[in-house]
């Protein structure tokens, strides 16, 4: 399933918290249009993070679309 599709299908069902990483402009633009929606942003560090973040999300969607955990599971962040 790629990415358009597990939106199309899914959407309603991916709300949380982003988590966002990269530089500090690109952040706060991010941080702004999240909130905006009623997510809740956290900072989790510069453009390396961002790699490791994008492959958690990877995992989180292929387990999903391989219906081994749910479309509401996935990682949480608790503060």
């Amino acid at each position: 399933m790629t990415g358009d599709i597990v939106i199309a299908k899914r959407g309603d069902q991916l709300v949380g918290t982003g988590l966002i990483a990269g530089d500090a402009d690109a952040k706060a633009l991010l941080a702004d249009v999240v909130g905006a929606d009623g997510l809740r942003a956290v900072d989790a560090g510069g453009l390396k993070r961002a790699r490791e973040l994008e492959a958690m999300a990877f995992l989180q969607i292929s387990l999903a679309a391989g219906e081994k955990i749910s479309w509401t599971g996935g990682f949480g962040v608790v503060s």
